[in-house]
C-alpha cells in the first residue's frame, strides 16, 4: 500500500461526513459509518474521470472538509509551542498553507487508492469526556494487510469535528508538530520562511511498519 493510499484510506470517511447528521445526539462512530457507505457509491467507478479532473475533485474535498475537519485548532497543534508568538496573520497563513497541503495530497490519493475494504470497528473505546471521542477503524489493502486508523474527534457547538489521525500507530499531528518545531529550529524561527516552505513529510515505510501513537 503507497502513501497516497493511506492518506485517501483517511479521507474517505472525512469527505462524506457533511451529508451526514452531524448533532450532537449522534454518535461519532456510526456517523463515519454511514459516511464510508455513502461515499463509496459516489466514488467507485469514477476513478479515471476525476484523475483527468483533478481540480473538481478537489473542490469537492475542500468543500467537504470544510464542516468536518477543525482546521484552525489543528494548525494550532501543529504550532504547537510557536503559536503563541505568531501574529494573528501568521496564525491565519499557516491554517490555509496546512489546509492547502493535506487536500492536495488527499486528492491525489483519492484517485489512486486501492483497497479491498474500510471497515469502522464495532468495539469502539469509550471516551472520559463527552466532549470528545476516537473512533477506530481499518482500512484492509488488496494483499491483506490491515491498517488501522484512529480519529480523534471533539464536540465544536453541537458538532463533532476531526482534531487528528493516528495511522498504524503513527501520530500524525505529533509528526507534523515536530516537523514544524525542526523548520522553526533550521530557519532561526523565522515564522514566514517555514509557512512558505511548508510541505510535510510522511515516510512511507514507517507508516507501513507502524509505530507508537
Amino acid at each position: 500500500m503507497t502513501l497516497r493510499a493511506l492518506f485517501a484510506g483517511l479521507v474517505l470517511s472525512l469527505m462524506a461526513l457533511p451529508l451526514m447528521a452531524a448533532e450532537s445526539d449522534q454518535r461519532p462512530e456510526q456517523m463515519i459509518r454511514d459516511s464510508i457507505k455513502d461515499l463509496m457509491t459516489q466514488i467507485e467507478g469514477r476513478e479515471t474521470y476525476f484523475a483527468d479532473n483533478i481540480d473538481e475533485l478537489k473542490a469537492i474535498v475542500d468543500d467537504s472538509l470544510e464542516e468536518v475537519a477543525d482546521f484552525r485548532y489543528i494548525a494550532a497543534s501543529v504550532m504547537g509551542r510557536y503559536f503563541g508568538n505568531a501574529t494573528p496573520q501568521q496564525r491565519s497563513r499557516f491554517v490555509d498553507t496546512f489546509r492547502k497541503t493535506l487536500i492536495d495530497t488527499y486528492t491525489k490519493g483519492l484517485v489512486t487508492f486501492d483497497y479491498r475494504e474500510i471497515r469502522v470497528l464495532d468495539n469502539q473505546q469509550a471516551s472520559r469526556y463527552e466532549d470528545q471521542a476516537s473512533v477506530a477503524m481499518e482500512v484492509v489493502a488488496n494483499d491483506g494487510s490491515v491498517y488501522p486508523v484512529s480519529y480523534s474527534l471533539r464536540l465544536d457547538n453541537g458538532q463533532w469535528k476531526v482534531v487528528n489521525v493516528i495511522v498504524n500507530g503513527i501520530n500524525l499531528g505529533l509528526t507534523f508538530r515536530n516537523q514544524f518545531d525542526q523548520a522553526m529550529r533550521e530557519h532561526n524561527r523565522d515564522y514566514d520562511a517555514v509557512i512558505d516552505g511548508w510541505a510535510p513529510e510522511l515516510d512511507v515505510e514507517e507508516l507501513e511498519q507502524g509505530g507508537r501513537a
